[in-house]
This record gives C-alpha cells, sequence and structure tokens, in this order.
C-alpha cells in the first residue's frame, strides 16, 4: 500500500488534509465521501526525507532499529497473536504506535508483502539487517507448526537474554577501557608540558644524563614538534586495525585473542557459551532440526572462534556422533558443562540442559562484572604505578645528581 496526501471539505465546508494510507486514489476518494468530506486533491505522497543527504537524515529524529524496539515489537506481536487479533490488523497497530519513522518503513514494506500473499517470515526475510536468519526460522518454524504466539514468546525471551549478555559485556569493557584513556591522556600531557620544562634545565648545565632520561627527552620532543604525526600514526592504526578485523582470517585471530585476555576474556567466554547455549536451546525446542540450529546459532554468537566450533559440532552431528561427542571434541565447554550435556542428552531434555549452562553462565558473567573493579584494579594500579616510576626516575634522578654536584661544588 501507498501512503496519499488528500484535501476536502466536510459537510460544515471546513477544509479538511491529512494522509491515509490506501492501495489507490479511488479507494482513498471512496473513503472520503463514505466520512461525509468532498474530495479536492489526492496525490501520492512524496518522501521529502528522500532528497536530502545522507548525513542530514543522520542527525533527524529517528535512527536504526536496535535490540530494544526489536524487543518491543516482538513482544507486541506475540501479545496481539495470543489475543486474536488479524496479523495485518496487528502489524498496522504497531507501525501507528512506532515513533522511529524507519521501523514505520519496514513494517509498511512487511505490510505490502503480507497483501501480496507471502508469508510473514518470507516479509521480515526481506530486512536480514534487522532480523536475522535465526529470526527468520523461528517464525518459519511457527508459521509450519502453528505456534506463533509461542515462537514470538521465546524469541522475546531470547531477544532479551542477548539484551543483559550485552549490556554485562559493555560493563566488563568499560571499567578498564575508562583507566588506559586516563593513563594515556596524563602521558600525553607529561610528554608535552611537563618534560620540556625539565628539559630545558638540564640543557643549561650541560649535564650528563642517563638512558632512561634521554629516551624521555627524544619521545618528549618528537611529541611536541611532531604532534600531528603522532596523531595520523594513530588514526592509521586503528584504520588498520579495523581493516585487518573485517577481513575473515582477522577476525577470527582477534576474536580468539579476546578470549584470552586476563580477567575480561573470561567473561567475555563465558558470555559467549551463554548465548550459544540459550539460542540453541530455544531453536531444538521449537523444532529446529538440530543440524539447522547449530547453523543458525553459529550466526549469533558474535565471536569467528565459537562459530568455528560451532560449525564443527554441525558437521559431528551430520556424521551421526552424538551431542556428548561432538561437544569434547569442539574443546569450548568444561567438564561440569560435558557433564549437564551427558546427562540431557541420556534423559532426552538436551534443551532443558542446555537452558541450565546458560543460567549457570549467565549468573557467573553478572558476578564478574560487578567485582570486575576489585579484580582488575591491582593489575591497573599495577601497571600504572610502574609507569610513573620510569618517568619520575626519567625526570628526577639527574635532578638529584645536578643538586650532588652543586653542593660539593659549594664545599
Amino acid at each position: 500500500m501507498d501512503i496519499f496526501e488528500y484535501k476536502g471539505r466536510n459537510k460544515r465546508g471546513e477544509i479538511m488534509h491529512g494522509t491515509i494510507e490506501s492501495p489507490t486514489t479511488q479507494a482513498v476518494a471512496s473513503w472520503m465521501l463514505d466520512a461525509g468530506i468532498s474530495p479536492i486533491h489526492i496525490e501520492l505522497h512524496k518522501d521529502k526525507k528522500g532528497s536530502q543527504p545522507a548525513w542530514l537524515l543522520a542527525l533527524q529524529v529517528g535512527g536504526p532499529i536496535n535490540i530494544r524496539e526489536r524487543l518491543l515489537f516482538t513482544r507486541q506481536m506475540c501479545t496481539m497473536i495470543k489475543s486474536g487479533v488479524p496479523m495485518m490488523q496487528a502489524l498496522e497497530g504497531i507501525q501507528k504506535s512506532s515513533v522511529n519513522p524507519v521501523l514505520v518503513d519496514l513494517l509498511r514494506d512487511v505490510r505490502a508483502s503480507l497483501d501480496k500473499g507471502v508469508e510473514l517470515s518470507g516479509a521480515l526475510a526481506r530486512h536480514p539487517k534487522y532480523f536475522d536468519d535465526y529470526y527468520v526460522s523461528m517464525v518459519r518454524v511457527g508459521e509450519g507448526t502453528g505456534q506463533l504466539e509461542e515462537v514470538f514468546k521465546r524469541l522475546h525471551e531470547q531477544l532479551q537474554f542477548e539484551k543483559i549478555i550485552k549490556q554485562k559485556i559493555k560493563g566488563a569493557m568499560r571499567y578498564p577501557m575508562f583507566v588506559m584513556i586516563a593513563i594515556s591522556i596524563a602521558i600525553a600531557i607529561m610528554a608535552l608540558f611537563v618534560i620540556p620544562v625539565f628539559a630545558k634545565v638540564y640543557a643549561k648545565f650541560h649535564a650528563t644524563l642517563p638512558f632512561l632520561t634521554l629516551a624521555l627527552l627524544v619521545i618528549s620532543d618528537f611529541a611536541v614538534h611532531y604532534w600531528w604525526a603522532v596523531v595520523i600514526l594513530i588514526g592509521c592504526a586503528i584504520y588498520a586495525f579495523k581493516l585487518f578485523i573485517n577481513q575473515p582470517k582477522g577476525r577470527y585471530a582477534w576474536d580468539k585473542l579476546k578470549l584470552r585476555f586476563p580477567v575480561v576474556g573470561g567473561i567475555l567466554k563465558k558470555a559467549t557459551l551463554a548465548r550459544f547455549c540459550r539460542s540453541f536451546a530455544t531453536a531444538s525446542k521449537s523444532g529446529i532440526p538440530l543440524v539447522q540450529a547449530f547453523t543458525l546459532v553459529s550466526r549469533v554468537v558474535d565471536n569467528a572462534f565459537f562459530e568455528e566450533r560451532i560449525l564443527l559440532m554441525r558437521d559431528g552431528v551430520e556424521r551421526g556422533e552424538s551431542m556428548l561427542r561432538v561437544a569434547q571434541s569442539a574443546g569450548i565447554f568444561t567438564p561440569i558443562e560435558l557433564q549437564m550435556i551427558s546427562v540431557g542428552e541420556e534423559t532426552g531434555d538436551i534443551d532443558g540442559m542446555l537452558n541450565q549452562v546458560a543460567d549457570m553462565y549467565q549468573e557467573e558473567v553478572e558476578y564478574e562484572v560487578g567485582r570486575l573493579s576489585e579484580t582488575i584494579e591491582p593489575l591497573l594500579l599495577a601497571f600504572m604505578g610502574v609507569l610513573i616510576l620510569l618517568m619520575m626516575l626519567g625526570i628526577f634522578v639527574p635532578m638529584w645528581d645536578l643538586g650532588t654536584v652543586a653542593f660539593q661544588k659549594a664545599h
């Protein structure tokens, strides 16, 4: 359906104007006459944003559909379907209540696809940027089994879990990043403003300086006179790093390296395992075949190293190996998780056991993030202390030597 702008007069002679969604101008005219409005002008609505540059659009209200909006959309779909509201009417209601123009346009396109006879999963698949293969496949299973309400309920739980895990990961990275930025700023101030003052003092006395002091002076002099080169170098390093991790091999190496970081790496690993277990349990419980579930979940974990491990598990299942066997060969589970998977396989409740593993990991992630400052603070303080010690030794040892020489000459 398209959006039309209309203008007309009501029975009292008042001008009425607005916009309405309709398949044709004739349908708009018919609606106006039924509403007691005499049509004056009807035309297809022109998207004023379409002619604006991208940078201006980015500054306007509304933006990409984030996880909160997908979470709200999924919850609303579950409620609407549970209440027996027809699909087109449900999507129209969500569209009207949305304040994000991107989501409004998306839902309008979904409704247009449904109007042409396309299933909901097919309509959502037209927007892979917002609805990934996992989401679309779950909806497709719900359509095939007649359990769309249950599928949207599980998708809501999954998205809620994803949101919590992402927040915990951001929380885990925020503190050390903040401290490292503060340390970098302090070092820059020392190099640009403090060390040059001492350099002038040493130059007056023509003193013989130790290696550490000479190194600090060289670094400071370079930073003062070639700060623009330092900025360019940092910018190039960041660009090269992004270019590197955008390549498959680079992303795999970086994702694998992240898991080995002190303290933070353990949190990232547990969070990723929690996402895998929860996603796989949800997909399997909804009726998605195991092999397909492994493929879909490998794209959800957002880690190239784990993606490779999960695909290896899928290949093992395809060969007829047991879930426990492929989990052991993957090398990403501890003996406790392997024992729980073994019990789940024997009792036929592998989904329930994986959900328990996900709950366990989520609790551990929340606990470790909560005490992250206590764990990492001593390491950061030690690192900062070593830097300060080196700088103080480089600056004040020559001052001490000059003071000693001056004292000896005076006596």
